[in-house]
């Protein structure tokens, strides 16, 4: 069993079977914990599946792995009076689940492009390409992201195809930059400092990183790319707390 059939296996027992028993087979007994939306280590986790209202549930989009970790991209329901648009990265030790970070952002009903958050393609393809697709990404979130030099825009975005799920942003290579001039205006400026996690398999690579967006934020991006370009862009912003419910920090 991969661990991303791991993963998928022990949501399905946490949340769709509610067996809390199933916790200590799929949770290491250290698990560390870095969701801003659950306490500390297993218990806390088990704490938190007792609280969950008997709708909550989870739909999910897409789903890869990269060596130890693996990623759920998904809508979450029940958590709140919204559905809950997530990222979830877990680290995974020994067949078990080790440590997680994850992302939970309202769903925007409508949006700039007219794509929803987590539309689109969602199959693993071009595994031969895993290394360069996150090579490319990784000069990109350098040069781009942190470096903002956006005349290499199309060095790395694809400006033929540039489907966009950022609420605010529309396709295209115009499209992200009437965005960001659109953003800087009101304050906000699309400020990258540092990437803290960068996984891929295929055509798909997420980073995890840290910034400004008019405060503190984490940016979480997930890309993906073909022919060597990046050709589609899913994300979520959340500020940075001053403390976690945890202590660990969120990323």
């Amino acid at each position: 069993m991969s661990n991303l059939e791991r993963l998928r296996a022990a949501a399905k027992a946490a949340f769709v079977d509610r067996d809390i028993d199933a916790v200590d087979d799929y949770w290491a007994e250290d698990y560390i914990q870095h969701s801003l939306y659950a306490p500390a280590g297993r218990e806390g986790f088990k704490e938190a599946l007792r609280t969950l209202p008997a709708d909550f549930a989870y739909t999910p989009a897409r789903a890869f792995e990269d060596g130890d970790y693996a990623v759920l991209h998904g809508t979450y329901a029940g958590f709140g009076p919204a559905p809950l648009v997530a990222f979830d990265l877990m680290r995974m030790e020994d067949g078990k689940n080790a440590e997680h970070w994850d992302i939970l952002v309202p769903i925007v009903e409508s949006t700039a492009s007219g794509r929803s958050q987590t539309d689109g393609p969602a199959d693993v393809e071009d595994l031969d390409r895993t290394g360069a697709n996150k090579a490319l990404v990784a000069e990109f979130a350098e040069k781009v992201l942190i470096g903002r030099d956006y005349s290499a825009l199309a060095d790395y975005i694809s400006s033929d195809q540039y489907h966009q799920h950022n609420p605010e942003a529309a396709d295209g290579l115009d499209g992200f930059g009437a965005a960001v001039a659109k953003w800087a205006s009101e304050g906000k400026d699309l400020v990258y400092r540092t990437v803290h996690r960068l996984v891929g398999q295929g055509n798909f690579v997420l980073t995890v990183s840290e910034g400004e967006f008019g405060v503190p934020v984490a940016y979480w991006d997930l890309w993906r790319l073909k022919d060597g370009k990046i050709v589609e862009h899913w994300d979520a912003i959340q500020p940075i707390p001053e403390a976690t419910p945890h202590g660990n920090g969120v990323f």
